[in-house]
């Protein structure tokens, strides 16, 4: 059934057909989009984003351009040969958009948007000793904001390379956010704190595809990307530096000490920015690792213990300062009620929730419950390892 839906599907956005793609590949465009419909590629120059615009292409009637986002300028720390990383990312665009017929293309500079909504904030956060996560924002206020302000109303739809579902009510044609079925490669966690009406306007092609069908897809359409390692880390700080010396560029060092369970000072450290909930501590000269349980803004101390598996890496729940919700049908009063007990079948039952603490963790069942204002208690129903403070939950 999927597969004839798929063919269907194909047939009524492309014609004709040149490259026939295979019956099972999942292909995800929205239901109401017409051949003609004005269509722009978000590229960052990366493999995922080359081969959604191969797929619209190839196979889509649609009126295509590309567009690269410039958000940050990075030198190349090593120097070797004096350029931009955004300056590559660029290069790769092009030639990508040349291969495929010369697809119109542009780059956006939303570097300046970009420090003032998304980093200037991650310092403030990281100078309290937080760790917060600056691909969600930057999801939240850029590509999915600013972005689309800047590329304006005649663009029907954007196309990402995200490994995220979207799904469409029959009626109000309003989005519906899911994770992608390749549960490996799924963003939505990245996409978590965007609200569904900014959803609108955009498609992933290739949101359910496994990672090996894209680089096949790439070698088929010989694309200049196709060998293209895929990016890890934040992007402003690159993959060949370290966080904690980029980070000291921007945030004044303030030493302070590291110390045990029982107050005994065993290292030094020189801002609770550098360290996150959770890591190895770093202290030199010690037979066993220390791993970060605490972090003391006021006293500008953290709590080391021995192994992961100490008790103070251990909780059992979580106080959720603020709640970005995606549907503006829902809000923290219907959770509540919703969490309070109900009877059912005469036994009292508490609905469950799932919540994600990390991106490369799997969900926990919890229940939310209220704590003193304006906070709200997360109780999984099972112990987690220590929490990050500062970092999106979903």
């Amino acid at each position: 059934m999927r597969a004839s839906l798929l063919r269907r599907t194909l047939r009524s956005f492309s014609e004709p057909v040149t490259h026939l793609l295979p019956p099972s590949l999942p292909l995800s465009l929205p239901p109401h989009a017409r051949p003609g419909d004005k269509v722009v590629v978000a590229m960052s120059g990366g493999v995922d984003s080359s081969v959604t615009a191969a797929l619209l292409a190839r196979h889509c009637d649609f009126d295509l351009s590309a567009t690269f986002m410039r958000n940050w300028d990075t030198k190349d720390e090593l120097g070797d040969d004096g350029k931009c990383e955004w300056e590559r990312d660029w290069h790769d665009v092009q030639s990508v958009c040349r291969k495929l017929g010369n697809i119109p293309v542009t780059m956006c500079d939303l570097s300046q948007q970009y420090w003032l909504r998304v980093f200037e904030p991650a310092l403030g956060l990281w100078e309290q000793g937080m760790t917060p996560n600056p691909d969600i924002a930057c999801n939240r206020e850029i590509k999915f904001d600013a972005f689309v302000h800047r590329l304006g109303e005649s663009v029907k739809w954007i196309a990402t390379g995200h490994y995220a579902s979207l799904e469409w009510e029959a009626e109000t044609l309003q989005p519906k956010l899911f994770q992608s079925r390749n549960r490996f490669k799924d963003q939505s966690y990245f996409l978590s704190a965007v609200q569904e009406h900014k959803l609108r306007k955009f498609m992933f092609p290739i949101g359910n595809m496994d990672k090996s069908q894209v680089r096949e897809l790439a070698q088929h359409f010989q694309l200049p990307t196709a060998t293209r390692e895929d990016s890890f880390g934040i992007c402003f700080v690159g993959e060949k530096r370290r966080f904690e010396r980029f980070i000291s560029e921007y945030l004044p060092q303030r030493p302070g000490r590291i110390v045990n369970e029982h107050g005994a000072t065993v290292g030094q450290h020189h801002g609770l920015w550098s360290y996150t909930i959770g890591e190895n501590a770093r202290i030199p000269g010690r037979a066993q690792k220390m791993y970060v349980a605490r972090k003391d803004v006021a006293k500008n101390e953290i709590v080391a213990v021995e192994g992961g598996d100490h008790p103070l890496m251990w909780c059992h729940a979580l106080t959720a300062h603020s709640w970005t919700w995606i549907s503006p049908s829902h809000d923290l009063d219907t959770i509540l009620r919703l969490a309070t007990n109900m009877a059912v079948d005469g036994r009292n039952h508490k609905p469950k929730f799932l919540l994600k603490i990390r991106y490369a963790i799997g969900e926990v069942e919890c229940v939310p419950c209220a704590g003193p204002a304006p906070n709200t208690e997360v109780e999984p129903y099972m112990t987690l390892s220590s929490e990050i403070i500062g970092q999106m939950r979903t």
